[in-house]
């Protein structure tokens, strides 16, 4: 039996209509000319602002003569101040003889108020030993109020030649202890074994005194480097009482053994021997640095 060919073409489909809500859905709309602008403003900022951050604060960003001149004398803004510090340092080190003419503000810094700018000071008058005032204002700075400003006074005093600072040295290489400032209950406080950076905050001490309205006092470490201890938060303290130790950091430990290397005497020692030690946190140039620091010492005495 034949199938005709027309059994075999399929059948056509009835069109379909749109349905109600097909056809009463409204177009799609594109942003407005202005949201577009706000749009672009916003994303350009979100782009901008972290890169003035970076460029307001980056110490490696050049400054005039005239900028250099104004930024040292920005009392308002010490990153400024210690900025212009940062580029005198580097003219000194490329022999740029034009960094002279900034010299006596150098001199003048000495006793700025603020510690960060008085610590990049001494390090920068160790930088040039022909500086006209640096060997006395470094001499004086040894009886700053700051261990890290004594340390890089002391540290300075070396390129001179000069061992006045040796005791300020040594205790570059002891850990900080610190005590409450007064009595209180510790409200909060660091886990051991936390770094930490110059004046980070390690707890914080409430009052314990009756009828007056309770202060919390921020404590904070006057050297960078890793807790070795604290006290626990809800621990009661006494005033003069032990808080917090501090290990010095490594960079410190580092510059503080290169300068007993040349100046160190045998009563130094018993400082050097303890990172000679093979252990986790103490690093090998470090551990190679004490080790050749006590015998330069012994070959000294002897």
């Amino acid at each position: 039996m034949s199938v005709s060919p027309n059994t075999l073409d399929p059948i056509p489909a009835e069109p379909t209509q749109p349905s109600e809500a097909v056809q009463q859905a409204p177009p799609k709309r594109g942003m407005s000319r202005t949201q577009k602008i706000l749009f672009f403003v916003t994303g350009w900022l979100i782009v901008l602002m972290p890169f003035l951050f970076w460029w307001n604060t980056w110490f490696g960003r050049q400054l005039s003569n005239q900028q250099l001149t104004a930024y040292l004398h920005d009392d308002k803004k010490p990153r400024h101040i210690q900025q212009a510090l940062v580029q005198i340092s580097e003219r000194i080190s490329h022999h740029d003889a034009a960094a002279a003419q900034w010299y006596p503000e150098l001199v003048a810094l000495a006793t700025d108020p603020v510690e960060e700018v008085r610590n990049t000071d001494a390090w920068v008058m160790g930088q040039d030993t022909s500086g006209a005032g640096f060997h006395e204002t470094l001499l004086r700075m040894l009886d700053d109020s700051s261990p890290m400003v004594r340390g890089n006074a002391a540290l300075s005093l070396v390129r001179f030649g000069d061992a006045t600072g040796r005791p300020q040295i040594v205790a570059l290489l002891q850990p900080a202890q610190i005590t409450a400032p007064q009595a209180g209950r510790i409200a909060d406080s660091d886990r051991p074994g936390t770094a930490i950076h110059q004046g980070g905050l390690i707890a914080k001490l409430a009052s314990s005194g009756s009828g007056a309205p309770q202060t919390v006092i921020e404590i904070r470490s006057p050297i960078p480097g890793r807790t070795r201890s604290v006290a626990g938060t809800g621990t009661n303290v006494a005033a003069g009482a032990e808080i917090a130790v501090v290990e010095p950091g490594t960079e410190q430990v580092w510059e503080a053994l290169r300068a007993l290397y040349l100046i160190g005497q045998i009563e130094d020692i018993p400082a050097i021997r303890p990172y000679e030690r093979d252990l986790p946190d103490i690093s090998n140039d470090v551990r190679q640095q004490a080790q050749e620091t006590e015998k330069a010492i012994q070959q000294r005495a002897k």
